[in-house]
């Protein structure tokens, strides 16, 4: 039998986000839930929850890990948590589970179907946790899950995944496996609420070009990937960035392939950085070396590949560089998480995205927390920055930004500047129609006119998606067909106001009398017009 590891420190008591995870869980399984997911961000201690349900259990559990390093934490953190009232077990390679564990920690990998048969003999397992559970969704995973019952109409047990981000690389997603996320944190709030590190960032652009690559799937094809990346010129750019940005911060910088990492950490050497290099094919004894070596300083920098996006807690780490350019946003999430946990003497956590050429849109830190992700934070405290960039959007509604890299004060500057009124008549429409048209931006068009009666009307063009019957006509707020193009929808709008006759069609016209009446008192328009325009605009934006 292995022996448990010694309870060198005393369990950690749960942060209040936890305990509410915990309630949330058994809340959902009192309510008949049976496969739920809790969803938090790296750093929040996933596994000091699911070690406190271990506590908890009645019966056995299973805990279902995908890297030696995660089945080595989750060991030790139960162990911890059950303050040596019961056996904690692991199950893996040629490390057997004792029949009278209750909690048995298991590398998924190792459960072959005979394995996974001898561990079930004699066992009554109610509680199996899944680790990075976003993995579930692979076929061989399936097999684990449907051989211990979890489909089964019958089972009595519960399955809860625990994990970073529910979006998979090949698109697959998880309600194939779990019912409901029944609690989850954003990255954003736990810094907020001081559980996590500050993130500051800087952009660096490159002139690696992405533009040909395939825009298929959630993220770029590797291979091809690599071969834009993977040149003499970036990374000597990225290692000159991570010597002058990061200076002497512990640094993770994640590749595209074992050949990316091998070479970046030559040009990180070749300017006197101390670097070292993980990835998946490394001998394990080497693999160890290189993480003793991070660890104890002798390397400031470790390129990897693949190997710290999961299971890797080192919380001295301060700076994350990202030399693999990503689609994913929870691939991105993953990498960036690797440095948010707090340490003694942490104020922050650097994140330098490599951007490159591309037409594709990549996910960087300012793309994290909901800012535009050509955004260069300069080095700024991503937090405060949305905190800004939040303001501006509400001082400033509607306006909108071209593609392209800019800074907090370059966009403060355009949005003082930005006027709804001034917003221009496409060639399109100002060609088929004579009417008084006025734009809303990309939300559409609006169109005042009188009734016979003489009370104003509003027609409406507003976009409601990407595809399709894309374009709705609302006349008075209410619906009234929908268009394949904006063209269509205008003329439509322009005939039925001919329909009501020459006072109606008047009144749509530019130089109708009422348009130059005076703005009502309090409106920042000068005449009636443009007052019911800046209305519309206003309310559509914030509707």
């Amino acid at each position: 039998m292995t022996p448990p590891p010694p309870a060198t420190s005393p369990a950690p008591s749960l942060r209040p986000y936890q305990r509410e995870a915990v309630s949330a869980v058994l809340s959902a399984r009192r309510a008949g839930l049976r496969r739920m997911v809790v969803c938090l961000p790296t750093g929040a201690g996933k596994t000091v929850i699911f070690a406190e349900l271990s506590r908890l259990a009645r019966r056995g559990v299973l805990v279902l890990a995908h890297r030696e390093e995660l089945v080595e934490q989750a060991r030790d953190k139960i162990h911890r948590a059950l303050a040596g009232e019961a056996i904690v077990a692991v199950e893996q390679a040629t490390r057997r589970a004792p029949r009278d564990a209750k909690v048995i920690v298991a590398s998924i990998r190792s459960l072959h179907d005979a394995r996974l048969s001898n561990l079930l003999a004699g066992r009554d397992l109610g509680l199996v946790i899944y680790d990075e559970c976003h993995h579930a969704a692979a076929d061989d995973n399936l097999r684990v899950l449907r051989r211990l019952g979890a489909f089964d109409s019958d089972w009595n047990g519960t399955l809860l995944g625990f994990t970073a981000t529910t979006t998979r690389g090949d698109g697959q997603g998880l309600d194939t496996v779990f019912e409901r996320i029944v609690y989850a944190k954003t990255l954003p709030e736990l810094i907020e609420q001081g559980y996590l590190v500050r993130l500051s960032g800087y952009r660096i652009a490159t002139t690696a070009d992405l533009s040909r690559l395939s825009g298929e799937g959630l993220d770029f094809a590797e291979d091809e990937l690599a071969l834009a990346v993977d040149i003499e010129e970036r990374n000597a750019l990225v290692a000159r960035a991570i010597q002058e940005l990061a200076r002497d911060r512990r640094t993770i910088a994640f590749c595209v392939t074992v050949s990316h990492a091998r070479n970046l950490c030559y040009a990180l050497n070749a300017l006197g950085v101390p670097a070292g290099i993980v990835h998946g094919t490394m001998k394990p004894e080497d693999r160890a070396r290189a993480l003793e070596d991070f660890r104890k300083g002798r390397t400031i920098v470790l390129t990897n590949v693949g190997v710290l996006t999961e299971g890797f807690d080192d919380p001295g780490v301060s700076c994350v560089a990202m030399a693999r350019p990503t689609r994913n946003e929870g691939l991105y999430a993953q990498c960036v998480g690797r440095g948010t946990r707090l340490f003694p003497g942490k104020t922050d956590c650097l994140i330098l995205d490599f951007v490159d050429l591309s037409a594709l849109d990549l996910c960087t830190l300012p793309s994290l927390f909901g800012m535009p992700r050509d955004l260069d934070l300069e080095g700024r405290d991503a937090s405060a920055a949305r905190r800004t960039w939040e303001r501006i959007a509400f001082d400033h509604p509607g306006f909108d930004l071209e593609a392209g890299a800019i800074t907090l004060s370059e966009i403060q500057d355009r949005a003082a500047r930005f006027d709804p009124l001034g917003l221009g008549l496409s060639d399109e429409v100002r060609a088929i129609s004579d009417n008084a048209w006025a734009s809303l931006g990309k939300y559409g068009l609006v169109l005042h006119f009188e009734r016979r009666s003489g009370t104003l009307a509003e027609a409406l063009v507003v976009c409601r998606g990407a595809r399709g019957k894309r374009w709705e006509v609302l006349v008075d707020g209410e619906s009234m067909a929908r268009f394949s193009r904006l063209e269509e929808a205008v003329e439509a709008v322009d005939y039925e106001v001919q329909r009501m006759g020459r006072a109606s069609q008047a009144s749509a016209l530019a130089g109708a009398a009422w348009r130059s009446a005076p703005a009502p008192a309090g409106s920042r328009a000068r005449t009636r017009a443009d007052a019911l325009r800046l209305e519309v605009f206003l309310r559509v934006v914030r509707s």
